[in-house]
């Protein structure tokens, strides 16, 4: 699977898909440095037309969306559902979309954020983001590395 050079302009989305909250995470215009961006309920009304208003005020040119596969590499409930939200994404944005394993990124955010002292009500309120950007930036250091 290609992916996008940083040359191209806009930035790259993550996406760390929860049942409930949806972490975004935005790349620089250079596609080197992820960040955590916004956490939104996925319930809540209007929740496409706030994912639209992201993609449209970052420019973004790409969404890279958080597959969690299990340990084993297998795909359960949790990967069937990413990708249904990957496809309904693509649909409701016109931005093409690309599915980046993803597995521990919530652990390893939940442990970034404790080692950093964010009380658990942060925690709670950003973890998704913060998952997002270190799926996102696995995705960008790896979309950076030369080909062989």
């Amino acid at each position: 699977m290609s992916h996008a050079g940083a040359s191209s302009t806009g930035s790259v989305l993550g996406v760390d898909v929860g049942t409930v909250r949806v972490g975004f995470a935005a790349s620089d215009e250079s596609g080197s440095l992820a960040t955590p961006l916004a956490v939104l309920q996925r319930a809540g009304p209007g929740f496409w037309e706030e994912v639209q208003a992201l993609v449209m005020q970052r420019s973004a040119r790409l969404a890279v969306v958080g597959l969690p596969r299990r340990a084993d590499g297998g795909e359960g409930e949790a990967a069937a559902m990413a990708r249904s939200f990957a496809a309904s994404f693509s649909q409701h944005t016109g931005c093409s979309v690309e599915l980046w394993d993803e597995r521990f990124t919530t652990q390893q955010a939940e442990r970034a954020m404790l080692s950093g002292g964010a009380s658990r009500s942060k925690r709670r309120q950003r973890v998704d983001a913060v998952a997002a950007a270190l799926l996102l930036q696995s995705w960008l250091d790896r979309s950076s590395a030369p080909r062989r």
